[in-house]
């Protein structure tokens, strides 16, 4: 009787499969075993056409390496892909950081230039980059990610260690609105406020509240509230001002902001540290709609305002 069964359903499979393809259809079987047809993709079509692309590079190779950038970039991803708002491309390296071709080496190319299966930034809408160190980027992959934001409109979300980077390329900095200078009270229960609740990724935290991470303090330059939008800040009034390597001497430690950068958006946030962090539901609806701003998604104007 069983295996009646399975030669009915193969037998079934089998039909709907020459049907798929005499219509230019692929089919396969969904949870419940029924035959399903889709779209047939192309060689080298775009088989996420119509979604927005976010490439998303922790790089793991040229500084210190955090225990949470896997996690986080399993959680990016699976925000994208369940929301249906975005498509994740994960790197560890800086390779597609370029408007340029991208070729194959080595055996692969032994019988001349031939190309590979690699975007460049021209096929992304966002990068978000949780790196740091002083990278491996030519002096081409740099102009091309300051044009890709600046001149595209693209956007660029920074993760935690994203302003701990690239301190010898001063431009970098102007971009994304900050260097690190210390994280002087280490992991900690930091006390939050927000200061602009309309923006949709601060809008499921209450107006003050506690986030156990480890907060990074900005150097006096480039930071400028001038320039940028400081959506939260750690409370100075709840904390040890007199704690040791802390430089900052005006009180203001944000720990998330927005700007604009030519005619891109660009978001960062010190979150994201411990591993534990990017489980924490708020946390993740502030980069889901981080990114989403960036991509274009949803509307935000920044406004910089002074120290409130």
């Amino acid at each position: 009787m069983q295996d009646r069964q399975r030669g009915q359903d193969r037998r079934s499979f089998l039909i709907g499969l020459a049907a798929a393809t005499a219509c230019g259809m692929t089919a396969g079987k969904d949870a419940r075993g029924q035959v399903t047809q889709q779209p047939r993709v192309a060689a080298g079509a775009d088989p996420f056409a119509g979604k927005k692309k976010l490439l998303a590079i922790g790089d793991v190779h040229t500084g210190y390496q955090h225990d949470s950038v896997s996690h986080a970039l399993a959680t990016i991803e699976q925000m994208g892909r369940r929301s249906g708002e975005y498509i994740t491309y994960i790197r560890t390296d800086t390779q597609l950081i370029t408007k340029d071709k991208i070729y194959g080496t080595g055996k692969y190319a032994s019988t001349g230039t031939r190309p590979v299966n690699a975007k460049n930034l021209d096929y992304f809408d966002a990068i978000f980059f949780l790196g740091l160190g002083e990278g491996d980027l030519s002096t081409k992959q740099r102009s091309d990610l300051l044009s890709f934001v600046h001149d595209d409109g693209k956007g660029f979300v920074g993760g935690h260690s994203a302003i701990d980077a690239f301190y010898s390329w001063p431009e970098y900095g102007q971009m994304v609105g900050a260097y690190f200078d210390n994280h002087p009270w280490g992991i900690v229960d930091a006390p939050i406020i927000v200061e602009e609740a309309s923006f949709p990724g601060m809008r499921q935290f209450a107006h003050e509240f506690v986030m156990r991470d480890e907060i990074y303090v900005p150097t006096d330059s480039p930071y400028s509230r001038k320039e940028v939008d400081v959506l939260a800040r750690m409370d100075a009034s709840k904390v040890d001002l007199k704690v040791r390597d802390l430089h900052r001497t005006d009180g203001d430690f944000p720990v998330a902001w927005v700007k604009k950068y030519g005619k891109g958006n660009v978001f960062y946030s010190t979150f994201g540290h411990p591993d534990s962090a990017w489980d924490n539901s708020d946390v993740q609806k502030m980069y889901f709609e981080g990114i989403r701003w960036a991509l274009g998604l949803v509307d935000y104007t920044p406004r910089p305002h002074p120290l409130k």
